[in-house]
């Protein structure tokens, strides 16, 4: 029998809205968020219209806000994140990766936002049982030189076709198993048309 795994896209999908912007706030406070993207609101524009790389805006936008803070302070930061906004969480989401959990299948997140604060969600106390198959979180990396974040991404953002070239690194034998995927916007597209199963906002 083939192996099954589960790919569900982070933001949107198992959550209710966009994390980076509710991490954003939650880090700095409504004046500073409202400040920061008024800053960057002519990249977004052209970001929208597609005159501007997506990847580009939101590192620009990540850099704003968390360039030299140290990494230490930068994680012990989304551990608060995670615990303290749970609520985002869909529960029909989360009761669907529970299921899938207990099927013995592996779980793969494969999202565009920084995996330091996607991580959390998964392995805090109150997340998940610890004696089911672990969640292995594909997410944007943030580079870190001399213990503090550079505002530079370490990776390519994990958007589109890098959600694909994401699990294909991590399970290359595509042959060898079965791929259903949950996805809620274009950003999903390429992953879910690479799946055997596909499911398009369904949790919603």
């Amino acid at each position: 029998m083939k192996k099954r795994i589960y790919a569900f896209d982070f933001d949107g999908t198992l959550t209710t809205r966009d994390t980076l912007i509710a991490f954003i706030r939650y880090a700095k406070g409504t004046g500073a968020f409202v400040l920061g993207f008024l800053l960057h609101a002519h990249l977004l524009v052209l970001m929208k219209l597609g005159l501007y790389p997506n990847w580009k805006a939101k590192q620009k936008v990540f850099s704003y806000f968390f360039k030299g803070m140290s990494l230490g302070d930068f994680d012990a930061l989304c551990q608060r994140f995670a615990a303290n906004n749970r609520q985002l969480l869909r529960l029909e989401g989360v009761r669907t990766l529970e299921q899938a959990r207990t099927e013995g299948a592996d779980i793969v997140i494969v999202s565009a936002s920084i995996d330091n604060w996607v991580k959390p969600f998964f392995t805090s106390p109150d997340s998940l049982a610890d004696n089911l198959p672990k969640i292995t979180v594909l997410g944007t990396q943030i580079e870190v030189a001399d213990g503090k974040l550079t505002g530079r991404f370490l990776t390519k953002n994990c958007y589109g076709l890098e959600k694909v070239n994401r699990i294909l690194a991590l399970y290359p034998n595509r042959s060898e198993y079965t791929l259903t995927a949950y996805g809620d916007s274009r950003g999903d597209k390429e992953l879910l048309a690479f799946a055997d199963e596909a499911h398009y906002k369904p949790f919603r």
